[in-house]
């Protein structure tokens, strides 16, 4: 097909900035030179480019000939606070930074998608490309949303990928409905009276109440969640005390919680702070609980993930699209996007270690893969 062709004439050029991209990780909210670069490619190709929505946000525009549907297509930017140890002539030149998520592999996928409509824009209505800075964090989707994306470039449809390891190369899913958990981050803070190992009969010990606290958390799954619902809660941190002999006056617990409904989310939310509440009340202690970051769950909207999953067929076949694939337990914060308008997010298969693992790499075979997807749905939606 014609835009899957055009895509691979393209791949050597994307390749070698995929791979420019690799070797300048940045963290969220800090991806200067990569926005940067993004902003200056659009500006070459001829488009409207608005930098610095949302922090390090960039945002593409290409119109079509005539008035019509306006459609989203989002790529994040950031890396991961990781060490690079995929051995790679192109390796991560940031000490404790890498693209180990494929974040690179999605900008440059829109960047080539951004050239070639630049050349052939839509028959109708518009292309709003959307570069989010800080998906590890949680945090850019909202901070793009929060500095008026959509106020400013109105949308009717959205549409993301992320590469998927545990997918076979040349294969994508596509699901109606839930498709990636949401996930909340909390933090709880215990504060007591401290004093001496040999006189805690003195002190109001808040490291025990943390102690029991993570034990009651680790058993709200399995004792208070119905069974048919999806959720998990984790405790990630217990920080407390500075020597073995001194019971310390505060302590801190962190962890996530996550859930396929925005229902489950609240049940887990809500038995936390009743958990929090309990120890305090056993304890003595002051127990608060504040969240510090929380996503929904990513749910395509039911006649987008058709049209996705129909782009996904026709570049790779009916055959290598699956339409079943359970809701993954990962997180994604373009689920905020898909809150405000009806889209979809889908998975490409590729050959490699999980995201997250330190010799993870992106895929190059999947930028004209993933970009001939994105053009298909345009050309479906907006017309050649």
């Amino acid at each position: 097909m014609a835009v899957y062709e055009a895509m691979v004439a393209q791949t050597g050029e994307l390749t070698a900035w995929r791979h420019r991209l690799h070797q300048q990780p940045e963290l969220a909210f800090q991806e200067h030179l990569t926005s940067q670069f993004v902003a200056e490619k659009l500006r070459e190709f001829g488009l409207t480019t608005v930098e610095s929505c949302g922090g390090t946000g960039v945002v593409g525009i290409i119109e079509g000939a005539a008035p019509g549907l306006s459609i989203g297509l989002r790529a994040d930017m950031d890396a991961l606070p990781i060490t690079d140890r995929g051995g790679r002539p192109y390796a991560s030149t940031i000490e404790g930074v890498a693209h180990a998520c494929g974040h690179d592999g999605h900008t440059v996928t829109l960047l080539g998608v951004a050239r070639y409509l630049a050349q052939q824009p839509p028959a109708s209505g518009r292309v709003v490309l959307i570069f989010q800075p800080a998906e590890e964090a949680a945090a850019g989707a909202r901070a793009m949303l929060d500095d008026g994306l959509l106020q400013r470039f109105p949308l009717d449809e959205v549409y993301a990928f992320h590469n998927m390891p545990a997918l076979a190369p040349g294969s994508a899913a596509v699901e109606s409905g839930p498709t990636l958990n949401g996930a909340c981050l909390w933090e709880i803070e215990v504060g007591g009276k401290g004093g001496h190992g040999a006189s805690f009969y003195t002190t109001v010990d808040p490291l025990q109440a943390a102690a029991r606290l993570t034990v009651e958390i680790s058993s709200l799954v399995g004792r208070y969640l119905n069974p048919a619902d999806t959720g998990l809660i984790t405790v990630g941190q217990l920080q407390a005390g500075t020597a073995a002999n001194i019971i310390p006056d505060r302590a801190t617990l962190g962890g996530t919680l996550r859930g396929r409904s925005p229902d489950t989310m609240q049940r887990l939310k809500d038995l936390l702070q009743r958990s929090c509440q309990g120890v305090a009340a056993l304890t003595g202690c002051s127990i608060d609980m504040r969240v510090l970051v929380d996503v929904p769950p990513c749910i395509n909207a039911p006649q987008q993930a058709e049209f996705a999953a129909g782009a996904c067929c026709a570049v790779l076949g009916a055959g290598a699209v699956s339409r079943e694939m359970k809701p993954l337990p990962f997180t994604d914060d373009f689920a905020h996007l898909l809150q405000a308008v009806p889209g979809a997010y889908l998975f490409l298969g590729q050959d490699s270690e999980m995201c997250h693992h330190p010799a993870y790499d992106f895929d190059d075979r999947l930028l004209a893969v993933a970009g001939a997807i994105f053009l298909t749905l345009v050309e479906a939606r907006l017309g050649q």
